[in-house]
């Protein structure tokens, strides 16, 4: 069983009169770590509200098709019970931080969740621990930086312990050091506890040498899912318009001359060695 399948899903907000995403077929394996991308109201973020029941429960419309998530059916169960499943951090991370310090943000889920005392203290301990966040337990999320802010919002979902954790666009306000260390910290996590992870982003060159499979929306729907070499170097990503790396484009311009680069490269060390074999 897949860990989260759409069946034809639609779903149109309660304001509008056009489908946000539309016949949406898709299928989930645990520890998959998805890159979501697309051009901007493509359907990217209505989709992962789907993942966590956030639609329809909080936000209001017109949903058609089945969701499930580990076996739950998502209209039959409340996003607080799937929250111990899905973990979502959203864009600006400082607007889903609510306490007056570290340590009180990553024992909020928990504790609302009516954990122990000692499971709670475990489990703010250890992911502290996972996310080098211990020296700031005590610092307000307020002073701290947008990378450091980050790291507390994944913190904060992890204390619930998800197998699925849904990120939209973690890198946008962060310079680009920060950026590689948000991605190089769910790799870590995809890793070494097998956490599928969903991320939707468009500086694809972070992303790539990480992820397992890339999806492409256009206008509500799926247009291309793949491995990420194949999809980048496809027609489809092209006319969608989404942000290939630079590195691909060069080697797709190679190709186009008739260098026979086996398999496909989507890093510069995949490439290198394309390149010997070529050679």
């Amino acid at each position: 069983m897949p860990l989260v399948e759409f069946q034809n899903v639609s779903f149109k907000y309660g304001d509008s009169n056009e489908y946000a995403i539309k016949d949406i077929n898709l299928k989930v394996d645990e520890g998959e770590f998805i890159i979501l991308t697309g051009s901007t109201g493509c359907g990217k973020t209505t989709l992962i509200r789907c993942v966590n029941g956030l639609i329809p429960h909080f936000h209001q419309g017109v949903l058609e098709g089945k969701i499930i998530v580990n076996g739950l059916i998502t209209t039959e169960h409340t996003v607080a019970s799937l929250s111990t499943i899905v973990g979502i951090v959203f864009q600006n991370p400082e607007n889903q931080l609510v306490s007056l310090n570290v340590l009180r943000e990553l024992a909020f889920g928990p504790e609302n969740m009516g954990m122990p005392r000692e499971e709670i203290n475990s489990r703010v301990m250890e992911v502290a621990d996972k996310l080098g966040l211990k020296p700031l337990l005590d610092k307000p999320p307020v002073e701290m930086s947008g990378g450091e802010q980050q790291r507390v919002a994944i913190a904060s979902v992890l204390t619930l312990k998800p197998k699925i954790l849904l990120l939209d666009e973690p890198t946008a306000n962060l310079d680009p050091k920060s950026a590689k260390t948000i991605i190089e910290l769910l790799h870590s996590l995809n890793r070494e506890f097998n956490l599928t992870i969903i991320v939707i982003e468009h500086r694809l060159e972070l992303l790539i040498e990480y992820a397992t499979r890339l999806i492409i929306m256009n206008n509500g729907r799926i247009t291309a899912d793949g491995q990420p070499s194949e999809i980048l170097y496809s027609a489809e990503a092209e006319k969608s318009g989404v942000n290939i790396p630079r590195l691909i484009r060069v080697f797709k311009q190679l190709k186009n001359t008739g260098l026979r680069l086996e398999p496909l490269p989507a890093t510069i060390e995949d490439g290198v060695k394309a390149l010997k074999k070529v050679s």
